[in-house]
């Protein structure tokens, strides 16, 4: 007598094409839940930085002076705030699976040629942007206002903050899910360019105000490529190489740079499967093996 084998449950899907993602059907989450995530988002995060300072003035600290690492876990309590605002509004809509979100792998090679071109168009568009206006960016003040020059270990918690919590909340949200919602109001255009819209204006307390619409362009850059991959994964790799330099850049980094960003993919890798394999999709129960005489 022989049995056949019990399929194993797969933790990671086999790759998709753009063609492949574009005939599933896409989440029926209603446009305007993309402003009410977003709303919420960062009112549990204020309220989080609140109960944060009162803790932090309790052991001594000055309220209006909060210490770094009270601003640091303040900045990753906003980008868990975001990440959990998309999960509760989608919930609302049925069952989520990974997918939902773009947590799909994609084809490889398309997929390093498009976060190229999204890269490259970001600083294209910035370049011609300030020769446009006649006048540069400042410098990011944000690494500095977290206290990366206080300690090490501040610089450390900096460091991954901006190069891994926020490009992976960033783009969980913004383009996992507020591009998505928005997608099912008037189509792919508005919801990118509202999205990138949205994305530079809620930099405007971090960064240079003359910085802000080329922001608001990576924004767009990144649904445009979430759109043409199909896969949230790219987009976090592009968002990631950004920060690294840009941080890189605060500090007047140089080698330091691209081990930050290979460091910081690797973390991102291992949370990708992290969250792959603990939020598995459902799969159909095995059949019951066919016996043979």
């Amino acid at each position: 007598m022989t049995t056949e084998p019990a399929p194993q449950p797969q933790f990671l899907d086999a790759p998709e094409s753009p063609e492949d993602v574009a005939a599933r059907p896409r989440p029926s989450w209603p446009p305007w839940w993309s402003v009410l995530a977003l709303v919420a988002g960062f009112a549990a995060a204020l309220f989080g930085a609140l109960v944060l300072g009162v803790v932090a003035v309790a052991f001594g600290a000055d309220f209006g002076d909060q210490p770094s690492s009270v601003q640091i876990l303040a900045t990753i309590v906003q980008d868990l705030c975001l990440i959990g605002s998309a999960l509760l509004f989608a919930r609302m809509a049925g069952p989520l699976r990974p997918g939902d979100f773009g947590l799909r792998p994609t084809r490889l090679l398309p997929a390093i040629g498009w976060a190229v071109l999204a890269w490259l168009s970001f600083y294209v568009f910035t370049a011609a942007f300030v020769a446009l206006v006649g006048a540069s960016p400042n410098e990011d003040q944000l690494p500095k206002e977290l206290g990366v020059d206080d300690s090490t270990a501040a610089l450390v918690a900096v460091a991954f903050l901006v190069a891994v919590v926020a490009p992976i909340a960033e783009e969980f949200f913004f383009r996992g899910f507020f591009f998505t919602a928005l997608k099912n109001w008037k189509g792919l255009w508005p919801a990118a360019l509202i999205t990138g819209l949205v994305f530079g204006a809620i930099h405007g307390s971090s960064a240079d105000i003359a910085f802000l619409l080329p922001l608001a362009f990576f924004g767009f850059s990144l649904c445009m490529l979430y759109e043409k991959t199909g896969s949230l994964y790219p987009g976090i790799a592009v968002h990631c190489a950004n920060n690294s330099v840009a941080f890189g850049a605060t500090q007047d980094w140089t080698w330091q740079i691209p081990v930050l960003l290979v460091c910081s993919l690797v973390v991102i890798g291992f949370v990708a499967l992290a969250v792959r394999a603990i939020w598995s999709p459902p799969h159909p129960p095995a059949a019951a093996p066919a016996a043979a005489a």
